[in-house]
């Protein structure tokens, strides 16, 4: 469920080094666009690394400079548990 100003972005399969950058300039793009608010579908993810958790960490940080914010849906056990031990959920919504 999004709201209707919210960009869903799907995250890739293995989100680590590679896909990080990529990622990063496709948020940095919406933000200089005026867009602040995305919800990440974690539904084909099935692994993240810390420099995957690093880039979203930092990316919530712009978002909420400018009155947006990031919420995460669909994540599987796997990479909840990641979530859950660097304590990110208490940062981030997950719906």
């Amino acid at each position: 469920m999004s709201s209707l100003s919210e960009i869903v972005i799907e995250m890739p399969e293995l989100f680590s080094v590679e896909e990080a950058g990529s990622f990063r300039e496709t948020l940095r793009k919406y933000i200089q666009d005026g867009d602040s608010s995305f919800l990440l579908d974690f539904g084909g993810c099935q692994f993240i690394d810390s420099t995957g958790l690093g880039v979203i960490v930092s990316s919530y940080k712009k978002c909420v400079e400018t009155g947006g914010t990031i919420r995460l849906t669909r994540m599987n056990g796997n990479v909840r548990k990641i979530f859950e031990l660097t304590r990110l959920t208490h940062v981030f919504e997950i719906v």
